[in-house]
């Protein structure tokens, strides 16, 4: 093929021939072509000596695909390679580029016709600049601002190369660069910003072109986030920008920016300017769009800049409230336009788009919490004032004075939040615990997927909601019995209006005081019963079904102290059960079981296994368990007589059922384990006769239940029991050979993973007292689990996760009995440890590091210390390398970092008496350990990266040992590591920072459980909550 001559790139290259590879690829030509013009495109790619040809290409070719080919080879040279050439090459190129983004722009037509090959030529400039500039390229910005001045296409392509600049350094930088670096260019851009703001208001104020106003605007829009307050309130600009909000064509833009603008926040200083500005707006706004517009029909019907202007608009109002929405409060002029302001914004709110919605939701959340906040701490005087600003001590007159501030604020947003709790009812997301949802035809039907955005929409809302009523219990009740009565008098029923009336109803539980609540319901069920009865129609009743359903569910407290209304709730509940309509039998069941679980000592005559559990008196405890036996005890005793006569009886599948039902329920101990050998000796004797396949069989898969139903049983009685240590020794002994030696003799199909997890229970439990049985279970379990599990990564995924469980509770409790171990032993230990960090599965992955780390603590403390760090401390250090630079074990992070932490540590506390080296092969004498794991890291880390200097790896690897002691500096030395090997670039990095994202959700739960209804009274796990 003629194209393999491309890959001859002694001499320039082929244009034509590379534009006749790069059409074959893109083309309609036969997959063949495709795929050989792929292959030679990728070999060029990856080529180091392409990139030297780019200059040749751009020069030469006509063809766009081709241009960004070559653009893409340069990409590629800039991120990982660009600090390592020469520096003439890097001015070359540098030149090169600047020359042809000024060629491009100079001449209208051209600009407009190469606008994509220009705006691709701009993403490289900015990717070199991240390089070279401030250091290496000083005059970058001057250049750029006398260049804008020469013509208006060059100026708004400048415009163009500022935005990316900005969006670079400011938005996308985190995960990209190092903070170091980030640091420098955020000075830089701060500390030149006077010429780019000069330019930026020259053209605001002289330009007639639409597109460079345009382009401007973008560019301010980009830069109003982090620039000097003083460049906007002590210049024209703030003028200039609400002179051009009236203008159509730059409403957006502009709306944009004076959003950033209202979004700023520093101190007082500008407060006078803010206000100003906001009443400019007001009046502006009104001419606009007056207060009276429907924005339900104005969004619905409108284009997309019209849409865009409401979703703006709402952005604009929350950025400004948030911010400086106590500035309004200070004169009644300033209140009448804030409240007008706050209409506009619970009218965007009704708008059906869930972008515009999410906006104003956030907003409405963070100030019922301001304002609920103020309202719950004015019991407290100090948290009172700090949540106005002021410093401590408190004086007494002062309380009060704060208090009646107060008072007199809660009254100022008495109207807006009444009717924001119209909105929240009106538009209240579906709970998690509604199944039954309209489909696309409008027919009622059960939930197939649940929807997250949703789930979280609801937990907002509801937080905003419970909020509200604290704030105001007596609006929150009128309003919604109001809403209920138009259900009931059809003035205003339909399914949604319902449906988000009783979500609403059933949100706010837990927040009304005992006997209001109780007033409350007794209406609401009352009259949700009454529409039952009064509605005709299948799907309507399905619809009012499920909503009574999940009032009834979110209110136990209720149900608890009203046996009679409990007990026509349980009928309703059965009722519902023989309803055709499966999501309304599903709810039924989830909400009777849920009411069950709540309300255990109110149904204590029905024998059901959680509500015998609920009953405190032992001895009818006992009698209950015994009635509840009775049957089960009989069939079992009939089935084990039968067994003895005949092993052949258990194979019936009738017997089968029933063992398997008896197990559920029931404790003869050495019968069953009895049964679990004979049935275990069935299923390997059926797989043994009927090879692979027989494990898929349906009689076997139904003895193995059997099996795997009484381990379940065994390890919730072991893990329930009170008399712990008497259990123990009589129950795990005869377990020893039915269950573990069953499991070694086993074939690998018939063996169950729940013998392993029965283990890691039995042993979590008994602690120390099990070490005399490790070795036992090692012999047993061990080497044939591994077996299986170690072929790859995905055969017997549920052994997996349970061997790793066992091993980190032996390696827990039992440290002793794996020092005991023979060191062919340990080996395979340490060996399926490192092959489970390295799996791929997070559970997995994460068990490995957890049991690592258990280890090598134990290790540490113990008199085989130097011994087992000198076989496996280098082994272990290259391994977490490996999995912590490879980017498929991100969410591991944390642990990795642990880890390293721990073996850096240790090595420089001279806790490792013994060289880590090998003193006959290394002949050179380290003065330390230290010494030496510096060494073997640094040659360790060069080899792995070569697209990073000596210099580089030797300062990140002695940060790993000046760090080493706190956790936090030591964890950030190597994110910036992994950002700078150009591993993790462009990537999503969150899982780096998922320690801090766990930190701040616990502290928000603590907050949670402080408010009354935050936490639904169902999530909050109640020892016994009805007493």
């Amino acid at each position: 093929m003629a194209a393999e001559k491309l890959r001859d790139l002694s001499q320039p290259i082929d244009v034509a021939l590379l534009d006749a590879t790069v059409a074959a690829f893109y083309g309609t030509g036969s997959k063949e072509e495709r795929a050989a013009a792929d292959h030679i495109l990728r070999d060029l790619q990856n080529n180091p000596e392409m990139w030297l040809q780019v200059v040749h290409i751009l020069s030469n070719t006509q063809s766009l695909n081709t241009k960004f080919f070559a653009l893409q080879v340069l990409e590629g040279v800039i991120k990982y390679r660009w600090n390592a050439l020469p520096a003439e090459q890097r001015d070359g190129m540098k030149n090169y580029i600047s020359e042809v983004i000024v060629k491009l722009s100079s001449d209208e037509i051209c600009f407009r016709r190469e606008r994509l090959y220009v705006n691709k030529l701009n993403i490289i400039l900015v990717q070199i600049l991240k390089h070279e500039w401030p250091a290496r390229w000083r005059s970058f910005i001057p250049d750029l601002v006398a260049a804008a001045k020469t013509s208006e296409t060059i100026c708004e392509n400048c415009m163009a190369i500022l935005k990316l600049l900005s969006e670079e350094v400011f938005d996308f930088s985190r995960g990209e660069m190092t903070q170091q670096k980030i640091k420098e260019l955020k000075q830089s851009l701060n500390s030149e910003f006077q010429l780019i703001h000069e330019l930026c208001l020259y053209v605001l104020s002289a330009s007639q072109r639409a597109e460079l106003i345009r382009a401007t605007l973008a560019t301010l829009h980009a830069f109003l986030s982090w620039i000097p307050l003083g460049y906007i309130f002590e210049s024209p600009l703030l003028e200039t920008l609400l002179k051009f909000f009236p203008v159509p064509a730059y409403r957006n833009l502009t709306l944009q920016c004076l959003t950033e603008i209202a979004a700023l926040s520093f101190g007082d200083f500008y407060n006078m300017q803010y206000v100003k500005m906001y009443t400019i707006f007001m009046v502006q706004l009104q001419a606009i769009v007056p207060p009276t517009t429907n924005f339900v029909e104005a969004y619905a019907n409108g284009n997309s800049e019209e849409q865009a202007f409401i979703q703006n608009l709402a952005l604009f109002f929350t950025s400004f409230f948030k911010s400086h929405i106590r500035v309004l409060e200070s004169s009644q002029e300033n209140i009448n336009a804030l409240l007008m302001g706050l209409e506009y914004l619970i009218n965007i709110s009704y708008v059906d788009d869930t972008e515009v919605f999410k906006v104003c939701l956030d907003y409405w959340n963070s100030l019922v919490l301001e304002l609920f906040e103020a309202h719950h701490n004015l019991e407290n005087p100090a948290a009172t004032a700090n949540m106005m600003g002021l410093q401590m001590p408190v004086l007494p007159g002062m309380v009060d004075r704060l208090g009646s501030q107060i008072m007199q604020r809660r009254q100022l947003y008495a109207g807006p939040m009444s009717k924001l709790r119209l909105l929240m009812i009106c538009r209240m997301a579906k709970p998690e615990e509604v199944l039954i949802v309209e489909d696309e035809n409008g027919n009622i039907v059960r939930e197939t997927m649940k929807d997250n955005d949703v789930l979280v929409q609801y937990k907002i809302m509801r937080e905003t909601l419970i909020y509200l009523a604290h704030l105001d219990h007596e609006d929150t009740e009128k309003q919604m019995l109001k809403k209920l009565s138009k259900q009931l008098s059809g003035e205003d029923w339909t399914w949604n209006n319902l449906n988000t009336l009783c979500w609403a109803i059933g949100s706010i539980s837990g927040s009304m005081v005992e006997e209001q609540e109780n007033r409350f319901l007794v209406m609401v069920i009352r009259d949700l019963l009454n529409l039952c009865e009064i509605t005709k129609g299948k799907d309507n009743k399905a619809v009012i079904a499920s909503n009574i359903m999940y009032v009834v569910g979110q209110y136990p407290r209720f149900l608890r102290a009203h046996w009679k209304f409990l007990k026509t709730v349980v009928n309703k509940l059965f009722e519902f059960m023989h309803e055709t309509h499966p999501g309304v039998q599903d709810m039924a069941c989830d909400t009777f079981l849920k009411i069950v679980q709540k309300c255990k000592r109110k149904f204590v005559i029905v024998q059901v296994s959680h509500m015998i559990q609920a009953e405190s008196d032992p001895l009818k405890r006992d009698e209950y368990l015994q009635r509840l036996m009775e049957l089960p005890n009989q069939k079992w005793a009939e089935i084990i007589g039968q067994a003895r006569q005949s092993v052949d009886f258990l194979k019936d599948q009738d017997v089968i059922r029933a063992v398997l039902n008896i197990l559920q329920i029931s404790l003869i101990f050495l019968d069953m384990l009895n049964i679990y050998r004979m049935y275990s000796e069935l299923i390997s004797t059926s797989i043994a006769q009927g090879g692979p396949y027989a494990s898929r069989t349906s009689i076997v898969k139904l003895l193995r239940s059997v099996k795997r139903e009484t381990l379940k049983l065994i390890e919730t009685f072991l893990d329930k029991a009170e008399d712990q240590p008497h259990i123990g020794k009589q129950f795990v002994p005869p377990m020893m050979d039915p269950v573990l030696g069953d499991y070694a003799r086993n074939l690998p199909d018939a063996r169950e993973s729940e013998v392993l997890s029965l283990f890691a229970t039995i042993i979590n439990k008994y602690k120390a007292t099990m070490i005399e049985d490790v070795p036992r279970i090692f012999e047993a379990v061990f080497q044939c689990t591994l077996e299986m599990i170690t072929k790859n990564f995905e055969d017997y995924p549920e052994h997996r996760l349970k061997f790793f469980s066992l091993l980190r509770a032996i390696a827990t409790h039992c440290f002793p009995a794996l020092i005991h171990l023979s060191s062919e032993q340990l080996k395979l230990v340490m060996d399926s440890i490192i092959w489970a960090f390295r799996h791929t599965e997070r559970n997995i992955a994460e068990t490995g590091l957890n049991l690592l780390l258990e280890m090598l603590k134990n290790f540490q403390a113990s008199e085989f210390c130097n011994q087992f760090y000198r076989t496996y401390f280098l082994t272990i250090e290259q391994e977490i390398f490996a999995v912590l630079t490879d980017t498929f074990h991100k969410p591991g992070f944390k642990l990795h970092v642990l880890v390293l932490q721990h073996l850096f540590s240790l090595v420089e506390s001279g806790g490792l008496t013994e060289p880590l080296w090998d003193v006959a092969t290394v002949s050179y004498p380290y003065p330390n350990n230290g010494m030496f794991v510096r060494e073997y890291t640094i040659k360790l880390l060069s080899s792995s990266f070569p697209n990073m200097t000596t210099t580089e790896v030797t300062q990140f690897v002695n940060g790993l040992f000046e760090s080493r002691a706190d956790l936090s500096s030591f964890k950030d030395h190597i994110r910036d590591f992994l950002i700078q090997s150009k591993e993790f670039s462009a990537q999503d990095n969150k899982d780096l920072y998922a320690e801090e994202a766990a930190a701040q959700r616990e502290r928000e739960r603590q907050r949670m459980l402080s408010i009354p209804g935050l936490i639904a009274p169902n999530e909050i796990q109640d020892e016994m909550v009805d007493s």
